[in-house]
């Protein structure tokens, strides 16, 4: 029955977007809401087409990742190769002898697009570009970018370099769950080398574009003009990519099409935030009788506007015994729609609640019977 339901609901959408004509230049465009994964529109998504610099979004990508897991700092120092300084195409002409932070490195590569500041990075995480590449292309696979193969780290024109709307919207959406990207992809001017050097954003939406938070830019002379646009309103974060605009003015133009579609025909309906108390569960053999359930997870839905059916939820709470430790599972929130169920939601306990002593069983014991013979 899911399945079914699943398909019925990419029919919807398919058809919604097919029977939507936006009149693009740009050979291949993609728009989906990050937050639900839902496509809203879709042309020549698949196509094979050569990336140019928005390849960055996954060398951004494995950057936070490293930032996350703790495998670099944003003050480390990050040395420069003769390799990295000899990239062309976009640079901050790093310097052999000198060292930047990870920190600047980032500005570097989110704001002007920084080839020598990519390859530095890569080489910097994984040894060599080659080694990064790799992880690049293991990650693709990973997100299911079925349409990539990755040569570089930057973008530079490249055989076999190649990928597509979709998959740019797959890895830029994986991107974005890094809410501090958004400290990069949002800066319009800024300086480097005690301001010696400086930045001026290669996306113009940010200027123009009333939400606009990134993300990032590409072109060569066999690429066109790419663009992967990010943009938030009222807690809806849609991802616009646009592929080969026969022009720099076309692929702002597209993706300002593709952004206020989506803006205008659909909105996030959100349900309990992560966190929320849900109800209160029964437990047996501990110190309380009861645990607090809280969601794990923030449930969003995407609706198309002036739709007004109404979401049902349905509380489960399994059985429970302590010794139960703080965020350990104790039911499910059911979300439905006239009667079919949307999502799961695991409840979870907000609080511990220790397993009761033999001592405290005895104690208790011992309270009843002196009540009984009252």
């Amino acid at each position: 029955m899911k399945k079914i339901i699943c398909l019925f609901m990419i029919f919807i959408f398919s058809f919604s977007f097919a029977e939507t004509t936006l009149d693009l230049k740009s050979k291949s465009a993609f728009l989906i809401e990050a937050t639900t994964g839902e496509v809203l529109y879709a042309k020549n998504e698949h196509e094979k087409l050569r990336p140019a610099s928005v390849t960055k979004v996954m060398t951004l990508l494995l950057i936070m990742e490293a930032l996350e897991n703790g495998s670099i700092t944003l003050d480390e120092k990050v040395p420069c190769s003769v390799n990295a300084r000899n990239m062309g195409g976009s640079q901050i002409w790093l310097d052999p002898r000198e060292e930047l932070s990870v920190n600047d490195m980032l500005k570097a590569i989110c704001v002007v697009s920084a080839n020598d500041c990519s390859v530095a990075m890569a080489e910097y995480l994984a040894g060599s570009e080659e080694a990064f590449v790799e992880k690049m292309n293991l990650r693709a696979k990973e997100l299911g970018m079925n349409d990539t193969a990755f040569k570089n780290c930057h973008g530079i024109d490249e055989d076999g370099h190649l990928t597509s709307a979709h998959d740019i919207g797959i890895m830029s959406k994986e991107l974005l769950k890094h809410k501090k990207i958004f400290d990069y992809t949002t800066i319009w001017m800024d300086t480097l080398r005690d301001g010696k050097s400086q930045l001026v954003n290669t996306n113009k939406l940010l200027k123009t574009y009333q939400g606009a938070n990134g993300l990032k830019t590409g072109s060569t002379s066999l690429a066109l003009y790419n663009l992967s646009a990010t943009a938030k309103r009222n807690d809806m974060q849609l991802i616009g990519v646009i592929m080969a605009a026969p022009t720099t003015a076309d692929r702002f133009n597209d993706a300002t099409k593709l952004l206020d579609y989506g803006f205008a025909n659909y909105s996030i309906q959100k349900m309990d935030e992560k966190g929320s108390k849900v109800g209160v569960a029964k437990v047996s053999k501990g110190e309380e009788k009861e645990v607090v359930g809280i969601v794990a997870e923030e449930y969003a839905r995407l609706m198309k506007k002036g739709e007004t059916k109404e979401i049902e939820k349905e509380i489960i709470f399994n059985e429970v015994s302590a010794p139960i430790n703080v965020g350990d599972k104790i039911g499910e929130m059911i979300y439905k729609q006239n009667g079919e169920e949307l999502k799961r939601v695991d409840i979870v306990a907000m609080d511990e609640v220790k397993k009761l002593s033999f001592g405290k069983i005895f104690a208790n014991l011992m309270k009843e019977w002196v009540l009984v013979g009252r």
